[in-house]
């Protein structure tokens, strides 16, 4: 049995205590160090470092001073975060933060102040800093770096689960209202959803990777094998404002798009995000297009789920032009290495990660309509007999030549190997002296995934 968290949660107190739009991200308040110093805080399952503006930046309008804390402490480590796109170098230390609207009380957590950054903090950003929800293995420099949420679960005691809800669907990317959504650490909150919450387990504890099993358009189902839908990973981002698919699977589904919509011709650029399509205000295209569903391995592996959007979560409205004209974007782009859910999705939804089931929850999410209609469904469950019985694998080879190289290469580890202990079991005649040039440092051997 888990203990009784220590810390009084309140669910009800974190509803709407976010704030956002889906083109720019949902953050949190939060309070830095007595005196308080108030930021806002964007919600990233994508990464696992807290980091904050640590100097004046042209795009926010706020930052983090350390010098005025009381409780500031600098860690003197440098650290540098890339993302797919943007970066930021900064120094580690730790500090008391408060949540106004989150968990009760004060805790101390490790915190980046970013002193450099490119395309991080971009122009209309009502963000200072960004808040990485993932696991420690994605934390830089190293995994050593307690995330902010192992620090509330051991601190708080509170159980390791939290949930999210970004209530975007239908409105303009970067209205000049900011839309809600709710963060809740320690649980879920039941307020937040309909019908039955959906499980998938967690393929590996990094990001949030899950295994999708097919993609349907318009109830048509893409017919792909299934590791396609997750070459190299399919993880759940809610720091990605779009859903990205892996290129041959955008392909495919840009192709079913255009062939089961009622639109005959369409510019290439709107499918690339080069190009807004626009129509008259009084017009709706969401009709023109289908309803879009992702298969889900359940928690039985047997079984699986899907989840749908309809055109209102990825046909979005993002500019007026004049008095007549409303125009629109495609909310699913090309990814060179995952399929990432990112908000374009997670807006239909109320989504539970699970931690300490390793496992990530779907349920559908109410204020995931437009126009009184809802835009998302959850429906289940489907046998997976017609799919493998894994999906997610590690690099395949398709060709024999691929294969017959491979051993080739294996082989001559093999000998390398063999030499290398033969050598060492003879006794040296002569003692080398190494020089620095001897000492090799070779950073780039270390495979590591850079993307976020």
């Amino acid at each position: 049995l888990a203990s009784e968290p220590s810390a009084t949660l309140n669910f009800l107190a974190m509803v709407e205590n976010l704030r956002g739009a889906s083109g720019r991200g949902y953050y949190l308040e939060m309070l830095i160090g007595p005196p308080p110093q108030a930021l806002n805080i964007l919600v990233d399952t994508g990464s696992s470092n807290f980091a904050v503006a640590g100097v004046p930046d042209p795009d926010v309008t706020s930052y983090f001073d350390p010098e005025l804390s009381s409780t500031y402490r600098s860690e003197g480590i440098e650290v540098t975060v890339k993302y797919s796109q943007g970066s930021w170098t900064g120094v580690l230390g730790t500090d008391v933060i408060t949540m106004p609207k989150g968990l009760y009380g004060s805790y101390t957590i490790n915190i980046a102040t970013i002193l450099e950054s490119e395309n991080f903090f971009l122009p209309g950003v009502k963000w200072h800093g960004i808040l990485g929800l993932a696991y420690d293995a994605l934390a830089k420099p190293s995994s050593s770096v307690e995330t902010f949420f192992d620090s509330l679960v051991r601190q708080a005691k509170i159980p390791n689960v939290f949930s999210l809800q970004m209530c975007g669907a239908g409105l303009p990317v970067s209205g000049s209202g900011t839309n809600g959504g709710s963060l809740v650490l320690g649980g879920i909150e039941p307020s937040l959803y309909t019908g039955d919450i959906w499980y998938t387990p967690i393929k590996e504890e990094w990001y949030y990777q899950v295994e999708i099993l097919k993609l349907e358009v318009g109830g048509q189902n893409l017919e792909l094998d299934c590791r396609e839908y997750n070459a190299d990973k399919a993880i759940v981002d809610s720091g990605t404002t779009l859903l990205r698919l892996p290129e041959k699977v955008f392909s495919a589904v840009v192709q079913a798009i255009a062939r089961t919509s009622l639109i005959q011709e369409f510019s290439s650029g709107f499918w690339t995000g080069s190009q807004l399509a626009c129509w008259d205000r009084t017009e709706k295209p969401w009709a023109l297009f289908p309803k879009l569903s992702i298969y889900l391995r359940d928690e039985n592996s047997s079984r699986s789920f899907r989840i749908s959007i309809l055109p209102q979560l990825y046909i979005q409205p993002i500019l007026v032009i004049g008095d007549n004209l409303q125009c629109y974007r495609f909310g699913i782009s090309s990814s060179t290495n995952a399929l990432v859910i990112g908000a374009t999705v997670m807006e239909g939804f109320y989504v539970i990660f699970d931690r300490a089931q390793r496992r990530v929850g779907f349920a559908v999410s109410p204020c995931a309509e437009v126009d009184g209609s809802p835009v998302s469904e959850i429906e289940g469950p489907f046998t997976t007999a017609d799919v493998a019985s894994n999906c997610v694998s590690s690099v395949s080879f398709h060709e024999p030549v691929l294969w017959i190289a491979s051993y080739a290469l294996m082989s001559l580890c093999g000998i390398i190997l063999l030499v290398l202990i033969i050598l060492l079991l003879i006794p040296p005649r002569c003692q080398h002296r190494y020089t620095d040039n001897d000492v090799v440092n070779d950073e780039s051997s270390l495979v590591r995934h850079r993307w976020k």
